[in-house]
């Protein structure tokens, strides 16, 4: 070996080991590596520490969060209701939301001395007490809060874009009217434009979802880390007056609060007094500053003092100030999206191709003046592109011109939570759910050389380019539907695609029918 192959295997050895030294703990199935580097995901009350960690199985960073209890008996008198929470968090699918990944409990004592600083834990717990910790893993949003958006937009403007407005909007209303459709509903209660976070596509997202569920169980217990009264009042704005004096939370609570964020997006920044709070007067002045007066009537609405006179989220996403895209060409987007799999990648820029630029694709008649027509070449086939791209990302979600559909969460006994004698392993837990969708599938049956059995190949591209390649043997009694809904099971396809596919190996069968379908073994699916 040369003096450079040995200076290269050296330098490899180092950064690993500089690797190795940076994780701190690992959850008990080895998947989720909680990171020295602490994070800041929104100013939330309760959470004790946020850190970045690795997604070893995705290869993506995911935020790892911490909640303490040293009291056990305030603990185990919550226990069943955090685990019971937790586990409707993971059912939440919305592309405007924060998804929560895992969580698991951990219960150790707490050690005679501190090991390193970042080890540490943010206050002092005496040696010998038992620490419970519920540790949960939540998706890692790099560009920052609203928050910190608006903060540095307020530098170079004075106002936001009403178009970036109405977007954001939309996108917070539609994760607040998927939340609230749960029966029972499911209230955010803290949201700020600290909880809030946007990505550098565009897209929304809201976060902190668990917050409520930590409020009164903090309470309990005298050594729990609570926000100061300074910091609450900071942010006391958003709380809508029923807070303190209603004994049930109710969707209202969101409405307010949202309101005020909406309020912060138009005017950047709502005028503070001495004391860092924001008054009363301070809310009606920049809401009477706004100019568009649709806006400022959306905006009044949400904030009325009276919880029963505010909007639904659904609701107010039918109000007229947030339409921004035509329903037809929304629709037409979700559905030409939610169909690519039927489609070739570049089959825009295809038949636009074909596409005579100067032919009327629409046109208004008037009988005493003149008509007006768009013409093909008033379409740019980049906006367009950018506009499926969109859509795509969740930036135009449909909700708000579907119909009011009730999610139910099944108050069923939750499942335990990670073990510590699971094994790491490479490849993802039987059961769990797909949710990414299949935007191209192709699907062959062969017979073996033994004639006596067909063999099935199942080829997959995801939404996010991932290919699966599935193969199985078929038994006599094996049915289009059971497969796909054996698929689904396996947590290879979505739900939304399990007929979809079905419908695909139907057509595959007809085409061998009649040639006699045998096999002496089970399907059996394998991952490639």
């Amino acid at each position: 070996m040369s003096q450079r192959e040995r200076e290269i295997a050296k330098a490899a050895r180092e950064e690993e080991s500089e690797d190795e030294s940076d994780i701190l703990e690992e959850s008990p199935c080895g998947r989720w590596q909680k990171r020295r580097e602490q994070v800041r995901q929104g100013n939330v009350l309760t959470i004790e520490s946020t850190y970045q960690a690795m997604d070893t199985e995705e290869g993506v960073e995911v935020v790892w969060n911490e909640v303490h209890f040293t009291d056990p008996r305030v603990f185990s008198k919550h226990e069943e209701n955090i685990k019971l929470v937790f586990e409707h968090f993971m059912q939440l699918e919305h592309p405007n939301i924060v998804k929560f990944h895992k969580y698991w409990i951990d219960s150790r004592e707490t050690p005679a001395r501190k090991t390193s600083a970042a080890e540490t834990l943010t206050r002092e717990i005496p040696a010998g007490e038992t620490l419970t910790r519920v540790i949960f893993i939540t998706e890692y949003m790099s560009s920052g809060s609203l928050k910190q958006f608006l903060k540095k937009t307020k530098k170079n403007r004075k106002t936001m874009h009403e178009k970036a407005w109405r977007r954001w909007g939309t996108q917070i209303l539609s994760a607040l009217s998927y939340l609230h459709s749960w029966e029972p509903p499911l209230i955010h209660g803290t949201l700020t434009c600290d909880t809030i976070f946007i990505q550098h596509n565009g897209l929304i997202k809201i976060g902190s979802v668990w917050h409520r569920l930590f409020v009164n169980v903090s309470a309990e217990s005298p050594r729990t880390s609570l926000r100061s009264p300074r910091e609450e009042q900071t942010i006391r704005h958003f709380f809508a007056p029923e807070y303190d004096v209603q004994v049930k939370d109710t969707t209202a609570l969101d409405i307010f609060a949202f309101g005020i964020c909406a309020l912060e997006m138009a005017v950047l920044e709502v005028q503070r007094n001495a004391e860092n709070n924001v008054s009363p007067n301070s809310i009606v002045n920049a809401t009477q500053s706004l100019e568009n007066p649709l806006m400022k009537e959306f905006i009044q609405k949400c904030l009325a003092r009276d919880p029963l006179q505010r909007p639904s989220a659904h609701d107010l996403l039918f109000h007229q100030v947030l339409f921004e895209v035509h329903s037809l060409k929304l629709l037409a987007a979700h559905t030409f999206i939610n169909n690519q799999y039927l489609m070739q990648d570049n089959c825009v820029e295809e038949m636009t191709k074909r596409i005579n630029a100067s032919a009327v694709m629409a046109e208004i008649q008037h009988q005493d003046r003149a008509g007006v027509q768009w013409r093909y070449s008033h379409v740019s086939t980049l906006e367009l592109d950018k506009f499926l791209e969109d859509v795509k990302n969740g930036i135009h979600p449909l909700m708000n011109f579907s119909s009011h559909r009730p999610h139910h969460l099944f108050w069923a006994p939750h499942h335990p939570p990670e073990s510590a004698e699971c094994v790491k392993s490479p490849i993802p837990e039987a059961h769990e759910q797909e949710t990414r969708k299949v935007i191209q599938m192709q699907c062959q049956l062969e017979l073996h050389e033994d004639n006596t059995r067909w063999h099935l190949t199942l080829f997959l591209k995801l939404d996010d380019r991932l290919h699966r390649h599935l193969t199985c043997d078929l038994l006599p009694t094996d049915d289009s539907q059971d497969l796909a809904q054996e698929l689904v099971w396996f947590g290879f396809i979505s739900q939304d695609d399990c007929q979809k596919l079905a419908n695909l190996l139907e057509e595959t069968f007809k085409k061998r029918r009649g040639k006699g379908i045998v096999s002496a073994s089970p399907p059996v699916m394998n991952r490639h």
